[in-house]
């Protein structure tokens, strides 16, 4: 297969895509922002509780 090929099945696959409407593609990408952020303060929380619990244990400590 050769890249014009490639490249002209990509175009006429991309052609039968169907588009988000503007108002689609803010909500998403609204809910896709507010999940990652949700995610990313989780873990955080997860990681600062689980370094107080490694820090209080003696043997663990120099």
């Amino acid at each position: 297969m050769n890249i014009f090929k490639f490249l002209k099945d990509v175009s006429r696959e991309m052609k039968k895509v169907t588009w988000p409407r503007g108002s689609e593609l803010v909500s998403y990408t609204i809910t896709v922002v507010v999940t990652v952020a949700f995610v990313a303060v989780f873990f955080a929380v997860i990681d600062i509780g689980i370094t107080q619990i490694l820090n209080n244990v003696p043997f663990l400590n120099n």
